[in-house]
């Protein structure tokens, strides 16, 4: 009755949420009195299955197949769904991205469980069963979530755990599962791939994010933004509005239809505070506000609100902190 993770990849790196998520359930595997086993499906990815077993994993189950080295949901969850029949394990945790969350949802839906998504926390109860707290209604109340069958599922927000040590000495088992699916079951084709953006840091991976909103008024509005970003190395984040306006591509989106996320510092430049954009920050550790206006709602869970332009406060902002920072 162990605890199983998925461990994604993306071109034979690992995301770090995974290692975050397993390091979790090492924990509670331990308190368990079981293992932690570890799921990593692609191609050539021998080294990450190494790597699983010093993050924690007693078991790693690693499929290498030509039809998982890109990632597509039907082939994924044949796998797992299969692992999952043959294992029984009691939890199974996933990164709270957007693949972790569709894996999550079509084993779920197979095995007929229910899924807890984007958890803040998990721990056990008196009968070790998983209880897992996740936000409700945009993130105003913390409701813990307990399960009826097995596998209990659930989905991790990022940077909610901390990143374990590995210890390169720890040993385990590599144990190789092979695909379910062969190419002609598979209804989706891979012709392609383009990043969304290049060179810049991803906001769900971000300590700090420096975000702007409709208040930047243009694309070039987000040059002051990006150049605070660079002196703090930030990743440049914004409001549904900026995005819908064309002022800066989707992956930047921060709230509750683009990135949930929760680093250290988070700096809100003419953003008012949308609930649905509030949604995706509140829970960053430090939050300041910049905006003209001292009635926006952004300010309701700012940490440090600054009353002003962000013209005039973001430049000065940036040029301290270069003389801080050197």
């Amino acid at each position: 009755m162990s605890v199983f993770v998925w461990i994604e990849q993306f071109k034979g790196e690992p995301v770090s949420l995974s290692w975050e998520v397993l390091g979790k359930a090492r924990e509670l595997a331990d308190a368990r009195g079981t293992q932690a086993a570890a799921i990593v499906l692609g191609q050539e990815v021998e080294n990450i299955a190494q790597q699983a077993i010093s993050y924690g994993a007693d078991t790693v189950y690693l499929a290498g197949d030509a039809t998982l080295t890109d990632f597509r949901g039907d082939p994924y969850a044949a796998v797992i769904k299969a692992l999952v029949e043959e294992h029984q394990p009691s939890i199974m945790l996933w990164g709270g991205t957007s693949r972790g969350r569709e894996l999550a949802a079509a084993v779920g839906a197979d095995m007929e469980v229910g899924v807890a998504a984007d958890c803040l926390d998990l721990q056990l109860d008196d009968e070790s069963n998983l209880v897992a707290t996740r936000p409700i209604y945009a993130g105003n109340i913390l409701t813990d979530v307990v399960f009826r069958g097995k596998p209990q599922i659930a989905t991790v927000r990022s940077r909610v755990f901390p990143m374990p040590e590995p210890d390169p000495a720890r040993t385990g088992e590599v144990v190789a599962v092979s695909a379910v699916l062969s190419e002609d079951d598979i209804p989706v084709k891979v012709v392609g791939l383009e990043k969304a953006t290049e060179g810049e840091m991803s906001v769900a991976d971000a300590n700090i994010i420096v975000s702007g909103g409709r208040g930047v008024k243009g694309p070039e509005g987000f040059e002051p933004i990006r150049e605070l970003a660079t002196v703090l190395g930030a990743a440049v984040g914004a409001s549904r509005a900026a995005v819908d306006a064309g002022w800066i591509p989707y992956p930047h989106q921060v709230g509750q239809t683009g990135k949930t996320v929760q680093p250290d510092l988070y700096v809100a430049c003419g953003i008012s505070g949308a609930i649905q954009h509030l949604a995706g920050m509140r829970t960053a550790k430090v939050i300041v506000a910049i905006n003209k206006d001292p009635e926006a709602p952004i300010f309701q869970v700012a940490d440090f609100g600054i009353v002003e332009d962000l013209f005039k406060t973001v430049p000065a902002l940036t040029e301290a902190l270069k003389e801080r920072l050197g």
